[in-house]
């Protein structure tokens, strides 16, 4: 699939969004280059993000091979390891819809490192490609239910209720599902999958 035009729209609105939550949370965010808390345990992503990774991998594919090539392998050998567990379909690499899927996803690869680190780097190889979920991972954000705020369990420390809700962070959700909308593809997978792909 391609990219879509306006995913770059989506980007810098999430980017700017997570600078103005940095920027209000100061040290209360641990977030730093190296910490791989939020790059363990495998997440669904989205067509949108599929298509971000591919296109970052080709533009790396062309730019820096061997950085391409390193990714690729530890994708299958993540695959080789994970993926008879998949809970969906491991040849598509599309996750299962199932009760059943789901609730196998729950606890499916949920301490294995996401193939895009770079274990000697502690970095994200495909940074600027990364899905939304790595985008929005550290600072508040309102819960599906919307009945609450989630935040790394490594930021916001000692923080009171209201400290922690005036640093929360607005993502556009509502574009990213207009986008994903006029993909016609509600599939989702994880990364290790996507960077094959």
């Amino acid at each position: 699939m391609p990219l879509s035009p306006r995913d770059s729209e989506l980007v810098q609105i999430m980017d700017a969004e997570l600078a103005d939550a940095a920027r209000r949370a100061g040290s209360w965010l641990a977030c730093r280059p190296g910490c791989t808390q939020c790059c363990h345990g495998a997440f669904a992503i989205n067509t949108l993000d599929v298509a971000r990774l591919r296109s970052g991998m080709k533009s790396l594919g062309a730019s820096d091979p061997q950085t391409s090539s390193s990714i690729r392998q530890r994708a299958r050998d993540w695959i080789g390891q994970y993926g008879t567990a998949f809970p969906g379909n491991s040849v598509t690499g599309i996750l299962g819809t199932t009760e059943a899927d789901q609730a196998r996803f729950e606890d499916f690869a949920n301490d294995a490192p996401c193939p895009a680190l770079n274990p000697e780097t502690g970095l994200c190889d495909v940074y600027a490609w990364r899905p939304m979920a790595c985008r929005v991972f550290g600072p508040p954000v309102r819960v599906a239910d919307g009945d609450g705020l989630a935040c790394c369990e490594l930021c916001f420390i000692g923080a009171t209720t209201d400290q922690i809700a005036a640093c929360e962070m607005h993502p556009p959700h509502e574009l990213e599902q207009q986008l994903l909308a006029e993909t016609g593809d509600s599939g989702e997978t994880i990364v290790a999958f996507a960077l094959l792909r």
